[in-house]
């Protein structure tokens, strides 16, 4: 019974909520993109998955030959 006596000042907080995590969001991706693209990152994402293919690569070939 106690949803009978709620009050109405908390309607609407978890929109609110959502809207301000989404746009967060949206704020953290813009900034790695615009880092990515523009701040030098590009060179440094290419990098890393360069490194990461690299040693995917280097471990299946050391299995094949076993």
């Amino acid at each position: 019974m106690f949803f009978l006596f709620r009050t109405t000042s908390d309607r609407g907080q978890a929109t609110t909520e959502y809207a301000l995590v989404l746009l967060v969001a949206a704020v953290i991706a813009l900034l790695v993109l615009a880092w990515a693209t523009a701040g030098g990152g590009a060179g440094k994402i290419g990098g890393f998955f360069d490194a990461i293919f690299s040693d995917i690569l280097n471990r299946a070939s050391e299995t094949s030959q076993q």
